[in-house]
């Protein structure tokens, strides 16, 4: 991969890559299926190595495999040349399983002179336009981009039209135990689930609850509250009491920054010093996304 290029937009702009990956509905004039470049075997196309999507659901895979046995492939796939005659796909490797499984010899393709960079970016496009990625895919596809291609969460956010809190929580996923990840994976919990897990020590414990009893994202945000709650209450009946009142400019600044940041702001300072600390409590990550893009000016 280039994982030696300097940091730099995407691709050659997303308006070039997206012609590519419209569906055919949606081009404009409902002109029908672009028409192939050309017809190859199918055996001279090869897997991308890098594709973000891991999965391919049996029984929709089968679905695709009757449609393409009855009517061919009708939406050409996107490839680029490789060595030896060969194509790798860039986008429509579930096109290509399932005409392998109709035992087709040929399949439509479009050629394209795709940078790795690129590749990569169409292929995260053009999945995410048909919701095909789960939320671990999804963020592990925004992860290759940032850490081979220099790309940052402003940017990918900017590019692929999401928000950037959307980017920024999908790629806290990937900090969630394997276990909770592979749930993700097999759709037994949603990114809602998985964001409310995020904050919890115990998250592979609670997953299983959670999936277990089909609990909603709204009762697993209260089943991690009730735990960390549980968590917090000896720690808070060993803690001394304060005894120190805080003077009336600390609570007035603690008011003025509360109001600002809009949300509660704490301060302690060390009598007889000129140092202290400052505590900001968010209650949501959409929360904490607001107050790290303060801080970072952006």
């Amino acid at each position: 991969m280039a994982g030696s290029k300097k940091p730099r937009g995407l691709g050659r702009g997303l308006s070039a890559l997206m012609s590519d990956v419209q569906p055919e509905e949606t081009r404009e004039g409902g002109a029908g299926p672009r028409r192939p470049d050309l017809l190859v075997p199918i055996e001279k196309l090869v897997a991308n190595p890098n594709q973000p999507r891991r999965r391919f659901a049996p029984e929709h895979l089968q679905e695709l495999t009757n449609s393409v046995r009855e009517k061919g492939v009708i939406q050409p796939l996107i490839v680029r040349p490789k060595d030896g005659g060969l194509y790798e796909i860039v986008a429509g490797e579930r096109r290509w399983r399932a005409a392998q499984a109709a035992q087709l010899h040929e399949i439509p393709v479009l050629v394209r002179e795709f940078d790795d960079v690129e590749v990569l970016e169409v292929a995260i496009i053009e999945n995410i336009q048909r919701a095909d990625l789960n939320p671990i895919e999804e963020a592990a596809g925004y992860r290759q981009l940032m850490d081979n291609f220099g790309h940052t969460q402003e940017k990918l956010a900017e590019a692929l039209g999401k928000s950037r809190s959307h980017i920024a929580n999908l790629m806290r996923l990937m900090n969630l135990p394997e276990d909770v990840q592979e749930f993700l994976r097999e759709g037994l919990l949603s990114a809602g689930h998985a964001r409310a897990l995020i904050t919890s020590e115990n998250a592979s414990e609670l997953a299983k609850k959670v999936v277990k009893e089909g609990l909603s994202v709204r009762a697993t945000e209260a089943l991690v509250k009730r735990e960390q709650a549980a968590v917090d209450a000896p720690a808070a009946r060993l803690k001394p009491r304060k005894t120190e009142e805080k003077d009336a400019d600390t609570r007035a600044l603690e008011g003025d920054l509360s109001a600002a940041l809009g949300m509660k702001v704490s301060l302690a300072h060390q009598n007889g010093t000129e140092s202290g600390s400052l505590t900001v409590r968010y209650e949501t990550l959409e929360e904490l996304d607001s107050l790290c893009a303060l801080l970072s000016n952006t």
